[in-house]
């Protein structure tokens, strides 16, 4: 498992829940206004925060922390990520899974084997926009696709969520995205924040507290419960 990172303590990252962060290294896509390059680019990532770290870590925080919040990079990327989860399960800590939808059958298999209590799947747009959103020349979307069908089935508690992003994203976009997820149960619009460290972030820009309003009423007709997050 290649982890990159370690927050010891969150209040943010698994809602409702004591928790600490988890940051794997890698990604398979190239969104230019991510702003964990650090955790994106190969010759960025930090290959020092060794498994059994993290685990020895853990197992003081026993009774303290009450969850593990899984994020990346793209934490699927990794095919040992079902062993790593059996391991903090083991401790007694609840896990939310970050992911981008694009390793469905490792996320199918970590829900049914009950490794995580939570997943927040990234919506990044609609699928006619995807390629470009993620900063790929192309992208199939069939897995992005069995991620999310998977997902609006309920067997697992999730969220969907949309980092919205001026250059990338319209009225237009954020009703198609809502519409391609209708029914979810929980649709979150996040405010960007340019952290210094976007992987390609020239003409891109954040919307400001009323345009979130108004991309937000433009979701409410296909998901009632589209909330708003880094206001």
């Amino acid at each position: 498992m290649l982890i990159s990172g370690l927050q010891k303590l969150t209040l943010l990252d698994y809602p409702g829940t004591v928790a600490c962060t988890v940051f794997t290294g890698g990604c398979n896509f190239r969104c230019p206004f991510c702003h964990n390059s650090a955790l994106v680019l190969p010759e960025l990532i930090d290959r020092n925060n060794q498994e059994e770290k993290v685990l020895s870590f853990l197992k003081k925080r026993q009774g303290v922390l009450e969850g593990v919040a899984i994020t990346g990079g793209e934490p699927l990327l990794h095919a040992d990520m079902p062993q790593f989860l059996a391991k903090i399960k083991e401790l007694g800590f609840k896990i939310k899974l970050d992911t981008n939808g694009s390793f469905p059958d490792r996320l199918i298999e970590i829900v049914n084997a009950g490794l995580v209590d939570r997943v927040a799947m990234d919506i990044k747009n609609p699928p006619e926009l995807y390629a470009r959103t993620v900063g790929l020349e192309k992208l199939d979307m069939e897995a992005i696709e069995r991620s999310k069908n998977f997902l609006l089935e309920g067997r697992v508690d999730y969220e969907f969520r949309t980092t919205v992003v001026k250059g990338l994203h319209s009225i237009e976009s954020i009703a198609a995205a809502a519409k391609w997820i209708e029914g979810a149960k929980e649709y979150y619009l996040q405010q960007f924040k340019d952290s210094g460290q976007l992987l390609a972030g020239e003409g891109l820009g954040a919307f400001n507290e009323e345009e979130m309003k108004q991309l937000a009423d433009a979701a409410r007709p296909f998901v009632p419960a589209v909330q708003l997050r880094g206001l």
